[in-house]
């Protein structure tokens, strides 16, 4: 489990695609905190260190995650943001994650208000059900709150922070997104019978 708060901001320094998948070593300040099999979200992804060597862990994607995720698209260079699971001793900053990336959406507009950034996101109808506005949502893995909400996007507001310590800041107009929606709006529709 996450909380979408990121924790480091690391590197893909390499990528290795084969007709099985694709392996990935990503550069971090967090390797002393990383043991062999741990969950590791990658924008949002949970995947598992495989190999810890030289400030860098190494994590297999399988076909499915690079389908259904933005890292079927990273390339060496590319920036991710990563958060190790969750402690149970620990507090609850962001919101209730699983690193199950549920689609993708795109950037459609980044505009300044203020100090802050808000960005909108296009994102398909099977998505934007489970979007509220002033809920959360997770976008590459960074727990926001939703700004406003309409039939093929949704609006997120950036504090200067969050564009810092985050790919938030690097985001432009065009640019593929993980998008992992609030897993109580699901088990809600689930159980009263509402799902297509």
């Amino acid at each position: 489990m996450f909380t979408g708060l990121v924790q480091d901001l690391g590197e893909i320094v390499e990528r290795e695609s084969t007709t099985d998948g694709a392996r990935l070593r990503v550069r971090t300040s967090l390797t002393p905190e990383i043991a062999l099999g741990d969950s590791v979200a990658v924008n949002g992804v949970c995947l598992t260190a495989t190999e810890i060597v030289d400030g860098a862990f190494t994590a297999d994607a399988m076909h499915e995650t690079l389908r259904r995720s933005s890292l079927g698209a990273v390339d060496e260079g590319s920036h991710v943001n990563l958060e190790l699971a969750l402690r149970a001793d620990q507090r609850l900053g962001g919101h209730i994650m699983q690193g199950h990336v549920d689609g993708t959406g795109e950037i459609a507009g980044v505009r300044e208000d203020g100090f802050a950034w808000i960005v909108t996101v296009g994102a398909d109808p099977s998505l934007l059900r489970y979007v509220v506005e002033k809920g959360s949502i997770a976008v590459d893995g960074v727990s926001l709150t939703v700004a406003r909400v309409d039939d093929v996007g949704f609006d997120v507001s950036l504090i200067p922070e969050t564009l810092s310590r985050t790919t938030m800041g690097e985001m432009t107009p065009g640019r593929t997104v993980n998008v992992e929606v609030d897993i109580l709006a699901k088990y809600v529709e689930k159980l009263t019978g509402t799902s297509r």
